[in-house]
């Protein structure tokens, strides 16, 4: 069992949330609310009426969670990525791309139970954008903050609106977890040249922030939905029956196209982000296993 790297990801993941929420709530208006019109715009009129902080509405509450998610992640990715070497009797020789690919997807949908909570409070405060400080004639926010709006969501809608969205959740993260790690494995592979030398550190996140943007390739048509469905009903009449009638509903209204409508800011956003996950990553597990200077690249065979 390894268990350093729960510790590593639990740290790299919560440097991540720091690193990526102001990006992360203006993907969420955009997503969610439709006087949004671009990234450009969105920033312009949330700094506008709510400031800095703005941005950050949400925070706590998912820099406590995704320091739990992001351990459970990278965790199970690690120690799938042993049990499939050990299942095929070869404990010291390389994972294959399908290892390193059926582990990522394993540590994705291993986290959502532990993730859905805290990502719906942190979308519903995201798309809260009455300001405290505004006139009293304006509407006040319906949540205070992350613990009452968590209260607020098991009053109304009892403990299952908490994993409102889960399903849209586990298939954005299965296949974009599993595109993640293998993007990441194979770029430092193609680095080290099939050597045992160590990487650079430059290496490291170049190969994590390609290994975001690709994973959220993937991710972001699931990540539209997921978003809708822990927003529907929170400020209006829901509109939505369910997964599928959202898919549709929102494909005829809007077109198929909105479905990527939050691909560049989450572009923009991954790259940063991931580059210093994964720096952390590898920093804090080459510590906790007493390596030298660089990262070990990972082993990943071509069969």
């Amino acid at each position: 069992m390894h268990f350093a790297d729960f510790v590593s990801g639990s740290f790299a993941g919560a440097c991540g949330v720091a690193v990526g929420y102001p990006l992360d709530t203006v993907k969420v208006r955009i997503q969610t609310q439709k006087q949004f019109t671009g990234v450009y715009q969105c920033v312009v009129e949330t700094f506008s009426k709510e400031g800095v902080h703005g941005f950050f509405k949400g925070m706590s509450l998912p820099i406590a969670t995704i320091s739990m998610t992001s351990s459970v992640v990278f965790g199970t990715y690690r120690n799938c990525l042993q049990c499939l070497s050990q299942a095929r009797g070869a404990c010291c020789g390389p994972n294959t791309k399908l290892d390193v690919f059926l582990s990522g997807m394993a540590g994705g949908v291993a986290q959502v139970s532990v993730m859905s909570p805290g990502d719906i409070v942190k979308v519903r405060l995201q798309c809260q954008t009455e300001s405290r400080r505004a006139l009293t004639k304006t509407p006040k926010p319906k949540y205070h903050g992350p613990v009452h709006c968590l209260l607020t969501i098991v009053k109304q809608e009892g403990l299952m609106g908490l994993y409102r969205g889960a399903l849209p959740l586990m298939l954005r993260d299965g296949p974009s977890y599993a595109t993640y790690f293998l993007t990441y494995a194979t770029i430092c592979e193609w680095f080290a040249g099939g050597s045992k030398k160590k990487l650079d550190w430059y290496v490291v996140m170049l190969a994590g922030g390609i290994a975001g943007m690709a994973g959220w390739t993937i991710g972001t048509p699931m990540d539209v939905i997921k978003a809708r469905l822990q927003m529907d009903g929170a400020r209006e009449t829901k509109k939505y029956k369910g997964f599928f009638h959202c898919i549709a509903e929102t494909a005829r209204v809007e077109g198929t196209g909105v479905f990527f409508r939050s691909l560049g800011i989450n572009w923009l956003r991954a790259f940063p982000v991931n580059m210093v996950v994964f720096f952390t990553y590898e920093v804090l597990t080459g510590f906790f296993q007493a390596g030298g200077e660089g990262v070990d690249p990972p082993q990943l065979g071509l069969e």
